[in-house]
């Protein structure tokens, strides 16, 4: 198995340490070192990692806006956002920069290596509690927008749950099996709810939900 490919972002030595730690005998491994979003920048555009671990609050340049530029530039690489802080402004403003993961830092190591695997994949990690911040937000920006359009792009409660699902990571096999359905049925929501909200999978889903506000 080829190793995960990271590049760690954190204005705190020690944190970087304790990562490095925690992944130490792992499958993953730190490629790279950043202490703002300017090296994030230049480490990844040097090293080409699978993941970038990104710190929001760095001097000099901030997570968010460095996981903008990462993206845009250097697609392959995927971005989990680390963060002291789980309110809805700081998870939603990862998500709007294009973190496909948020990762609280006192998280247990199990969690730490499961988010650098799942995003490493280019699936979304979203812990439950994190989730329901960005479904509250998806709720409330429908509530706000109010055009006709929007209205009829509404979710239905059941595509709602799915959804919550969906940024949870769960695949339509799981879903089915949480929610007692048939995968066709799952599937078959799945359907509806990208051609309702214009878009292509799960992630781009939440994604312009937040990003564009269904405007």
């Amino acid at each position: 198995m080829n190793p995960i490919r990271v590049v760690l972002a954190d204005d705190h030595h020690i944190v970087r340490n304790g990562i490095k730690m925690i992944v130490e005998g792992s499958e993953i491994e730190i490629i790279g070192e950043a202490s703002n979003g300017n090296e994030a920048i230049a480490v990844v555009q040097k090293m080409n990692p699978d993941v970038v671990m990104m710190d929001i609050s760095m001097p000099l340049m901030n997570g968010l806006e460095a996981t903008k530029i990462i993206e845009k530039q250097f697609p392959r690489t995927k971005a989990l956002m680390l963060s002291m802080y789980d309110s809805e402004e700081y998870i939603l403003s990862a998500v709007d920069a294009g973190a496909i993961g948020y990762l609280l830092k006192d998280a247990p190591k199990e969690e730490i290596l499961k988010a650098i695997r799942t995003v490493a994949k280019g699936e979304k990690y979203f812990n439950s509690s994190v989730s329901n911040i960005i479904i509250n937000g998806y709720l409330k920006s429908k509530r706000n927008a109010g055009s006709e359009q929007e209205e009829q792009a509404l979710l239905s409660r059941k595509e709602m749950v799915i959804l919550k699902l969906i940024v949870e990571g769960m695949n339509s096999r799981e879903i089915a099996e949480n929610l007692e359905l048939s995968v066709r049925t799952v599937d078959n929501h799945r359907a509806n709810m990208m051609k309702k909200m214009g878009v292509k999978n799960g992630i781009e889903m939440v994604k312009l939900a937040i990003e564009k506000k269904l405007i």
